[in-house]
């Protein structure tokens, strides 16, 4: 959603709005070095969010899979170019593993959040076909009742779960067997925020999931089934780290960050001690800068001569003239921004 922040000064100037709250704090600027093609979806708020799968054997040949929260799923290469697009809904986050074993046979699992019917939540499952970069259908599981918003995967040992946000604040985990020829879920745990929550990642190698309430900040979870449920507060959305909303979130090696969509602005916090690090933007460069970031995602790791040593992916809110689309950030541009490895 973006921050629109409408305030009626006088009435004598009805209509003016509010310039979006700025942080004092000191904030990088990085530049993009890439950006896909523009949704489909044209005059609105589409774009969403995105996901990466690194092709070990061939980095610079990775794919992105990204969301036009209004119509479906694109799926591109680094170069930018849509490389195929699945007609399928009202997605509106999505998150991939690679490796997971599908009907027994390994395979890149993603999924969706499916929001089509805004009372009973859904979580979409596809299978990335990577030599022909397209997304195969799979099975769509339901979670009960609520607007499915934020989605991320998480998988300990040989179980994979999915962490379906609805927009309430209530996170529904479940439990996916994989097993069949149609994948088959169970809800197994429910946890709670207080208001409108989307953003979230789950950390494999620490059990540990991280999810943005909006206007409140970033919070961190248990992802073990038998771990607590209750919400542990990393960064609160004081106008400062995180203007809000906040939105997006995503890990990076030792890093989590988060999107400030309040001053079109990122906060990076260190997973082992939650302490802050810094803050940056994308600005305009030879490709324009982002805004009203919704969904990001980042992959450590080589990605080809572009992105030697990791690849950050945003949505930006304001692609003018065109439609939504997604930037392509390096990693070790914003590692040297922030004067951190």
């Amino acid at each position: 959603m973006r921050a629109l922040l409408p305030l009626i000064l006088l009435a004598g100037c009805a209509g003016a709005t509010e310039t979006p709250p700025a942080s004092t704090l000191a904030t990088a600027s990085v530049t993009a070095r890439g950006e896909t093609d523009a949704v489909g979806t044209a005059n609105a708020d589409a774009a969403d969010d995105p996901a990466i799968w690194r092709n070990a054997a061939d980095p610079a040949a990775s794919l992105i899979v990204g969301t036009d929260k209004k119509a479906g799923l694109y799926v591109y290469g680094l170069d930018g170019k849509a490389r195929s697009f699945l007609d399928a809904g009202r997605v509106n986050n999505v998150d991939l593993r690679s490796d997971v074993r599908i009907a027994g046979t390994p395979g890149v699992l993603v999924a969706a959040s499916d929001r089509s019917d805004k009372a009973q939540a859904m979580v979409a499952l596809f299978r990335l076909d990577t030599a022909t970069a397209k997304l195969v259908p799979l099975a769509k599981l339901p979670a009960g009742a609520g607007e499915a918003y934020g989605m991320c995967l998480y998988r300990s040992g040989d179980a994979v779960f999915a962490f379906l946000v609805m927009k309430d604040g209530t996170i529904a985990q479940m439990a996916l067997d994989l097993s069949g020829a149609t994948p088959t879920g169970k809800v197994v745990r429910r946890m709670k925020l207080g208001t409108q929550s989307e953003g979230c990642v789950a950390d494999d190698r620490t059990g540990r999931l991280y999810v943005a309430e909006e206007d409140v900040g970033l919070w961190r979870f248990d992802a073990a089934l038998t771990g607590s449920a209750t919400p542990v507060p990393i960064a609160k959305a004081d106008g400062q780290q995180i203007v809000a909303d906040a939105e997006g979130v995503a890990l990076a090696g030792e890093y989590v960050v988060v999107s400030s969509q309040g001053d079109n602005a990122y906060a990076v916090y260190r997973l082992d001690d939650d302490s802050y690090v810094g803050r940056f933007r994308i600005a305009a460069g030879t490709i324009d800068g982002t805004s009203e970031t919704d969904g990001i995602e980042i992959a450590r790791g080589d990605f080809g001569p572009a992105f030697p040593g990791g690849l950050m992916v945003v949505q930006d809110g304001d692609n003018a003239p065109d439609a939504q689309n997604f930037k392509l950030v390096a990693w070790d541009d914003v590692a040297a921004a922030l004067k951190r490895d």
